[in-house]
């Protein structure tokens, strides 16, 4: 049995729809990294100790972690559109907040605020999408969403660096927050108008035994992730990690028996849809682990300020954008392999930058390299999710959504606690990058198999599931 056509867009509406959408993720995503560049400042204007910055900058990550699939879940509650716009709301409102805030104390209660607020926009984005957008018009808006959540990190370290360099109206750190406000506000009085309504599924109802289940399990595993290195790996987090393990199982026991499952297990069931989604997250983790070391040694052994060791990733960027624009446009046979080759280019680009430049930043040769690296990441991400969406029956789209929105944040938290620590392990800053990228191309060799797997699963990424 075909399955009907879910809803569109307009294909007068469907741009700034997407314009809308994509400055939410924007937004979130910017807001996970844009605080790292501007915490020595933020310490020394409120006067904050070591783990009251920590909290500033990892509370909200690990607040995103653990409220994205309990949030996707809302969406089908209460209508993706109006989850969408009640956590830009939020989020806007939190970021007002955090640029306001008068003490430490404030602004780490903000930052958990815009985490939730972040958690329950961004898995209604892609929602969004998979519901209003088919065919070659969903891969291209596909492609854009990638290129926003991926790069959105890297985007948050140079526009921290800029804001915080430049000192507007002698603010400091707090523009870094308050220039969400505007920008929210704006989205806010457009928004109703631009994104098509999306009502309640009145049989969605919100499972507790499985948001209590999910919460603690992700609570026990991201804390010790984020948290363990600094206090020296205590027993408590080998203890925390376990049951966190233990929650997962129960959890997924849980699920198959929920009358309203909070996380849709019949999400993963088409074949190719578990090995895809894990070499989506292993290329996701493996680029958020090397944009951190990378731009450490780039400040502690060559002396670059953080704003220009943000803007080193520049190359990076624009060759993730470059491939995540232009994709779609070629052709099958060439877009079907695009996952397999593109965590190979994207190790050969890594490794090769850190055997040539780790010692000396030579831009001639760091340049192109950097470009294959970020046009690999792009090509293992995005056409693979794209598949993986046509896989997934339109009814399930808010599971696979927060499915690919929880797992890139799990992989990159787990890659920085475990490769984070081989680095700074290391005698030198240069040693530690080098181990760190062995690794990475470990995994994402790892990556390229996992994607091979859904290459020969042998179905069309043009075909719709079927039932």
């Amino acid at each position: 049995m075909i399955l009907s056509a879910p809803p569109r867009a307009t294909a007068v509406r469907r741009g700034p729809m997407l314009a809308v959408l994509l400055t939410g993720q924007v937004m979130a995503s910017m807001d996970g990294s844009i605080v790292s560049v501007s915490a020595q400042s933020i310490s020394e204007d409120l006067h904050a100790g070591g783990t009251a910055i920590q909290l500033v900058v990892s509370g909200y990550l690990l607040t995103v972690g653990v409220l994205l699939v309990t949030c996707a879940r809302i969406g089908d509650v209460v209508g993706q559109r109006r989850a969408f716009l009640l956590g830009l709301g939020w989020f806007t409102g939190a970021s007002l907040l955090c640029g306001l805030a008068p003490d430490v104390g404030v602004l780490v209660l903000a930052r958990v605020a815009q985490a939730v607020g972040a958690a329950l926009l961004t898995p209604q984005i892609f929602s969004l999408i998979q519901t209003h957008w088919e065919g070659v018009a969903r891969r291209r808006a596909i492609g854009l969403y990638s290129m926003v959540l991926a790069l959105g990190v890297a985007l948050g370290q140079v526009v921290g660096g800029l804001v915080v360099s430049a000192d507007l109206l002698g603010l400091s750190w707090r523009p870094v927050f308050l220039i969400n406000v505007p920008i929210g506000v704006i989205a806010l009085a457009v928004g109703p108008r631009l994104l098509p309504a999306s009502p309640e599924d009145r049989r969605a109802r919100l499972d507790p035994g499985g948001v209590a289940l999910l919460t603690a399990a992700m609570a026990a595993i991201t804390v010790p992730l984020i948290f363990g290195r600094d206090l020296g790996g205590p027993l408590w987090v080998w203890i925390s990690l376990a049951c966190g393990a233990a929650l997962s199982v129960a959890f997924v026991r849980h699920e198959t028996r929920a009358r309203h499952p909070l996380l849709d297990l019949a999400s993963v069931r088409p074949s190719g849809v578990k090995p895809g989604l894990a070499a989506c997250w292993t290329v996701m983790g493996c680029y958020t682990v090397f944009l951190l070391t990378l731009t450490l040694h780039l400040q502690t052994a060559l002396g670059y300020s953080p704003l220009q060791a943000g803007l080193a990733f520049v190359p990076y960027a624009l060759g993730f954008g470059a491939l995540s624009l232009s994709w779609t446009r070629y052709p099958p046979g060439l877009r079907r392999v695009l996952p397999i080759v593109g965590p190979i280019a994207f190790a050969a680009g890594a490794g090769l930058l850190v055997l040539l430049c780790r010692d000396q930043w030579r831009p001639v040769v760091a340049v192109p390299l950097l470009l294959l690296a970020g046009a690999g990441h792009a090509a293992g991400y995005s056409p693979l999710i794209a598949r993986i969406t046509m896989l997934v029956e339109p009814r399930l789209a808010s599971a696979i959504s927060a499915l690919n929105a929880t797992g890139p944040v799990l992989a990159g938290v787990t890659a920085v606690a475990g490769l984070g620590s081989v680095y700074f392990a290391a005698p030198s800053s240069s040693d530690g990058l080098l181990r760190v990228v062995v690794a990475v191309i470990v995994l994402l060799a790892g990556g390229a198999l996992c994607a091979l797997r859904v290459v020969l699963n042998g179905r069309s990424a043009d075909s719709p599931a079927t039932p």
